[in-house]
């Protein structure tokens, strides 16, 4: 089975119907046919914090979509570790010339460890990274 991840971009596109990537993140889904998806914890926490600030209406949006997702048996949510934490800061003090944040540096990590080249993901830090994002 295939396996893809997911960005905090797609997530916030997924649940907000008002996003402008809602029906591109749907459309692209549909088409991937049989899938897995792989997110990180950090990935969610971004999902959350993004969504935190646009009224009580998307934060519970933001609240019920992630406690769905966690429960999700096609989602794998890869764990906030230290370990994690340390090798992801790592790679950000090593591409000082990225703009690339925590959370993007942890996922690429988590991709690369799992060889996943595509990633659910408008991000054109995904392409810096060499991964193809899927939503572009």
């Amino acid at each position: 089975m295939k396996a893809v991840f997911a960005d905090a971009g797609y997530w916030i596109a997924a649940l907000d119907e008002d996003d402008q990537l809602h029906d591109t993140a749907r459309r692209i889904v549909s088409s991937l046919g049989e899938h897995r998806i792989i997110t990180t914890e950090m990935t969610l926490v971004e999902t959350l914090n993004h969504m935190s600030g646009l009224g009580e209406y998307k934060r519970r949006l933001a609240y019920e979509g992630v406690s769905a997702i966690r429960t999700n048996p096609n989602v794998e949510i890869v764990e906030q570790t230290g370990k994690q934490f340390e090798d992801a800061l790592a790679r950000y003090g090593a591409r000082m010339d990225q703009r690339w944040g925590m959370t993007d540096c942890a996922s690429f990590l988590v991709m690369e460890g799992r060889s996943i080249t595509e990633a659910l993901a408008y991000d054109i830090d995904f392409e810096r990274a060499g991964f193809v994002a899927l939503l572009r």
